[in-house]
């Protein structure tokens, strides 16, 4: 399989930067296939074209990204403290690799109808994994139980995503991680029962 191969993990490593430090239509595969330290050509063993390159780094990098998220839920005993899990687990992955979060906060966003379903299909299980979180807030008496989940997962999910595009932004002019407590807060107090 061509994901285990060393060489597709160093191109989608090499894409992530390229794209973050040059723009998606500014990166060429030759500069993708310099940074990863492999011949052009090499690039097209593993890839179709500079969108597959795209989608498979967000595929890749997304399906980590949800794998750590559920991983840290999973270990969480109460309600509280997954969802705080699920936001500073968010905030984390991202502060920590300042590239992705340019890709997936600027560049992504960018991009054509095709790639922008692709994206979407991939962004469904990250999604699940925010309506788990709601759905046991509620199983276990914690969440009220009229809320729209849908509706809530939107509300958790952009507001996730309005603070990381306004951290990379500003040139991350802040800790990131820090405001994983705050939003904690504003949620807890928005869907708790009373």
């Amino acid at each position: 399989m061509k994901k285990n191969k060393p060489k597709y993990k160093q191109i989608i490593e090499a894409a992530v930067e390229v794209i973050a430090e040059n723009g998606y239509h500014s990166s060429q595969v030759s500069k993708i296939a310099k940074k990863a330290g492999v011949a052009d050509g090499t690039i097209y063993l593993y890839f179709k074209n500079k969108e597959d390159i795209l989608i498979s780094v967000f595929k890749e990098k997304m399906g980590n990204f949800v794998e750590q998220i559920k991983k840290n839920i999973d270990k969480q005993p109460t309600t509280s403290d997954k969802l705080f899990t699920l936001i500073s687990t968010h905030f984390e992955q991202l502060a920590k690799n300042h590239h992705l979060a340019v890709v997936t906060q600027l560049e992504l966003r960018q991009s054509k109808k095709a790639l922008r379903f692709e994206i979407n299909n991939v962004l469904k299980s990250y999604l699940n994994v925010i309506d788990e979180v709601i759905q046991y807030g509620i199983d276990h008496n914690v969440f009220r139980h009229d809320l729209n989940i849908p509706l809530v997962r939107q509300m958790i999910f952009g507001t996730l995503d309005e603070i990381v595009m306004t951290w990379v932004m500003k040139d991350h002019r802040y800790d990131l991680v820090e405001q994983a407590k705050y939003v904690h807060q504003l949620i807890i107090n928005g869907i708790t029962k009373e």
